[in-house]
């Protein structure tokens, strides 16, 4: 059993320990002696002040040990160790853990995992058709007497059968993986937080999107609460919404006015209105309007 009592030799042995700290880093960069800590029987490790300013809080450690019934301690390590209030380096994280919404941009390629629970494995038809059965065995016997019988006209030809990929691709199937249900889970959670009845764009909105003109339906699964956008004058457009999102550009929620229509202009030309001249010759006198020049008294 381990002894938590130092040894007394290796727990004298300071001066020992500060001339290896001082040989290894320096006499500038080895401070006080901070303490000792008991590793084994007859193995302490010392403890030094690290003055270097870019290493603040951390130590140097000096391991010292004796062999069993030697008066001799000998050093066996010296490494830089951080304190209690070191400063650090935070911990090391994976680039794939570290991603955000938004940081892939242009030319960035990022690789999916071949275990990524937000997929699943999918149909492609590279794994169909039936293995050829052994020859002489009774299956073989019955597909041969089978295909005797199919008349010409119900045989399925080499184009025929390609055109089942074609169907399966209108379904989309025919890719290796596909989304997992705990992918989709993710997605559906993702798209309602942003664009969903509880956010304040929504609260304040007259209506729902499953009343909005706007809304673009989607096929399979989500379509049973999202749907896409299409009004070019929503925040959300082009964005999946859930059916409880609204805004303030639903279709519905109000009616434009009718533009007013004005007067048609009314011109009379029949009429004839007196026009008083400025400081004319004839005392002051009124013309009518549309007389001949010779009539307004010029010289």
């Amino acid at each position: 059993m381990r002894s938590r009592t130092p040894d007394r030799l290796c727990a004298e042995a300071v001066e020992l320990a500060r001339r290896a700290a001082v040989e290894s880093a320096g006499a500038d960069s080895v401070g006080e002696h901070q303490g000792l800590e008991v590793d084994g029987d007859r193995v302490v490790t010392h403890y030094f002040a690290c003055a270097e300013l870019a290493y603040r809080g951390w130590r140097w450690a000096v391991t010292v040990a004796r062999a069993s019934r030697a008066k001799n301690v000998t050093v066996d390590e010296i490494v830089l160790l951080p304190g209690a209030d070191a400063l650090i380096a935070p911990q090391w994280v994976p680039w794939s853990e570290r991603l955000l919404p938004g940081d892939l941009g242009p030319g960035d390629l990022l690789p999916t995992p071949a275990d990524d629970p937000r997929l699943e494995p999918g149909w492609t038809g590279s794994d169909e058709g039936r293995p050829a059965p052994a020859a002489g065995s009774a299956a073989a016997t019955e597909e041969t007497s089978a295909e005797a019988f199919v008349p010409e006209e119900l045989e399925l030809s080499e184009s025929a059968r390609g055109t089942v990929a074609d169907v399966a691709s209108e379904l989309g199937l025919g890719r290796p993986r596909v989304l997992s249900r705990y992918g989709l889970h993710l997605a559906a959670d993702r798209w309602e937080k942003e664009h969903g009845p509880h956010s304040p764009m929504a609260q304040a909105a007259p209506a729902s999107c499953s009343s909005c003109g706007f809304l673009m339906p989607v096929g399979g699964v989500l379509g049973q609460a999202f749907g896409v956008c299409a009004n070019e004058y929503s925040p959300a457009d082009g964005r999946v919404v859930s059916l409880g999102f609204g805004c303030g550009g639903h279709s519905e929620a109000a009616v434009m006015p009718t533009a007013p229509q004005p007067a048609e202009p009314i011109l009379d030309e029949l009429r004839v209105d007196p026009m008083a001249l400025r400081g004319g010759g004839n005392g002051g006198g009124s013309v009518e309007a549309g007389a001949p020049p010779e009539e307004l008294g010029h010289s």
